[in-house]
C-alpha cells in the first residue's frame, strides 16, 4: 500500500532535515507523511545521497531540440538569434523525434514540470503523452508596430489549440524579448494577460540595454539582416528591464529569464514596481546557456542578496548540451566557489520553481497530498555538488 524512502539526507523542498527521516508515499507517488526513522516501521528503501522532490525546469524551448550541436558556441546573442532563425524547422520527423527524446531524458533526470516556450503547435503531440507537467508560454513577437494586431491574433489561435488539446497543462501568452516586441504589441499583451503568468527573455546581452539606452549596439545589424524597419523605435534612456516592466500593470506574475546583465539599480526599480502592483516576479537562471552563447554568468549572488525569487532553467538544446537541472546547479555551484549551499540550490530548483509556475499546490515539496516525484542525487561530498554528482528519478 505504501512506499518508504530514506537516504543519508532528505531535502524537503525547503530544508535538509537534521534527523534521520523516512518519506512515505502511496503507490501512485502522493505524499502520505515524512516521519522520524524510529516511527517508520519496516519495508524502508535505503539510498546513498540526497532525496529531493522532483525538479522544475522553469525555462525551456522543447521545439528547438533538433538544433542540438548545430549552433556554434560563443558567438554572442545577436549572432545566436540569427543562427536559430535561419536553422529552425517545423513539424518534420527529425524535430518530433528530438522533442520526444528530450522529454524522456528530462523525466528520467528528475524533472517533473517545465515552463516551455512555444512558437507553434509542434510540441502538442509530445506533451499529450508526456509524464511531465507543462506550462506552455505562447511566444508573441514583432518589433514593428504595424504588425502587432496580426501577430497577436495569430498566436492567440496557437494558444487556443494548446488549451483545447492540452486542457490539463496551463497555457498563457507571453512576449519574446524586449528587442523583438514593439510598444504596441507590449500594450496588447498587457491587455490580454491580466492576472496571468507570463515570461520574457530579459537582459541576456549587453546589446539589449544599449538598444534601449541609445538605439545603438549589435541588434541594429540583426534588424538590417532581416529587413526589419526600426525607424519608429525610440530609445527610453533606461535599461531594457526598466523599459519593459512598466508595460505590465495588470497584476501579472512574471518569470524573467536569463537576467545576465541585470543590475542593482534594476532590482531597486523592481522593488518599487512590486510594491505598487503586488506581483510575483521570479528570476530564472540558465547559466549553461549563458556560457554557451556569451560566456557570461548572471549576477546570482546579487539576486540572492536582494531576496529575489530565484528559479532554474535549461534553455534549449540549441544553447545547451543537455536539459538537466542538476547540471545547471553544478555549474552554478562550481563557478561561484561553492558559496551557495546545496539547500539553497535545491530550493531554487524545486519549491521556488513550482511557485513561479503556480504549480506549488501539486509539486515542489514533500508535503502531504502533493505528488512531487522523488529524485535521488548521488555522489555528494560534504553536502556539496561536484562534477560526478548525478540525479535520477526513483519514483
Amino acid at each position: 500500500m505504501y512506499r518508504k524512502f530514506t537516504a543519508e539526507h532528505i531535502f524537503t523542498g525547503y530544508e535538509i532535515l537534521k534527523e534521520p527521516s523516512v518519506l512515505i508515499t502511496d503507490r501512485s507517488g502522493v505524499i502520505i507523511d515524512l516521519v522520524n526513522i524510529k516511527e517508520a516501521g519496516d519495508g524502508i528503501e535505503e539510498f546513498k545521497g540526497i532525496i529531493s522532490p522532483g525538479f522544475v525546469n522553469a525555462h525551456c524551448h522543447l521545439e528547438l531540440s533538433h538544433l542540438k550541436g548545430r549552433i556554434p558556441e560563443n558567438t554572442g546573442l545577436v549572432e545566436f538569434v540569427k543562427q536559430v532563425m535561419s536553422n529552425r524547422t517545423k513539424g518534420n520527423e527529425q524535430q518530433l523525434e528530438a522533442m520526444e527524446q528530450a522529454d524522456s531524458k528530462m523525466y528520467q533526470s528528475g524533472i517533473v514540470a517545465v515552463g516551455d516556450i512555444c512558437n507553434s503547435i509542434d510540441s502538442i503531440s509530445i506533451k499529450q503523452s508526456s509524464k511531465i507537467l507543462w506550462h506552455n508560454f505562447i511566444e508573441v513577437s514583432g518589433f514593428v508596430g504595424d504588425t502587432a494586431n496580426s501577430r497577436m491574433e495569430a498566436m492567440k489561435l496557437v494558444g487556443e489549440q494548446f488549451k483545447n488539446e492540452l486542457p490539463y497543462h496551463p497555457t498563457t501568452l507571453s512576449p519574446h524579448a524586449p528587442y523583438s516586441v514593439s510598444k504596441k504589441l507590449f500594450n496588447l499583451l498587457n491587455e490580454n494577460t491580466a492576472g496571468q503568468l507570463i515570461t520574457i527573455h530579459n537582459q541576456e546581452s549587453a546589446a539589449e540595454d544599449e538598444l534601449y539606452l541609445s538605439k545603438q549596439g549589435g541588434f541594429l545589424a540583426l534588424y538590417k539582416n532581416f529587413g526589419i524597419d526600426i525607424s519608429s523605435f525610440e530609445p527610453t534612456g533606461k535599461s531594457s528591464f526598466q523599459s519593459w516592466l512598466p508595460y505590465f500593470n495588470k497584476h501579472q506574475s512574471i518569470l524573467s529569464v536569463h537576467n545576465t546583465y541585470t543590475s542593482e539599480t534594476d532590482i531597486d526599480f523592481l522593488i518599487k514596481y512590486s510594491e505598487k502592483y503586488s506581483s510575483l516576479i521570479s528570476h530564472c537562471i540558465c547559466i549553461n546557456a549563458n556560457n554557451y552563447i556569451e560566456q557570461k554568468n548572471p549576477p546570482i549572488k546579487m539576486l540572492m542578496d536582494s531576496n529575489c525569487n530565484i528559479v532554474v532553467g535549461t534553455d534549449s538544446l540549441a544553447s545547451n548540451h543537455q536539459l538537466d537541472i542538476l547540471e545547471e546547479l553544478k555549474t552554478i555551484q562550481l563557478t561561484n566557489n561553492l558559496i551557495f549551499p546545496v539547500s539553497a540550490l535545491l530550493k531554487w530548483a524545486t519549491i521556488n520553481g513550482a511557485k513561479a509556475l503556480k504549480l506549488d499546490s501539486l509539486i515542489g515539496s514533500f508535503e502531504k497530498g502533493k505528488k512531487p516525484g522523488v529524485v535521488l542525487i548521488e555522489n555528494i561530498q560534504s553536502l556539496q555538488l561536484n562534477q560526478q554528482s548525478l540525479a535520477r528519478r526513483i519514483f
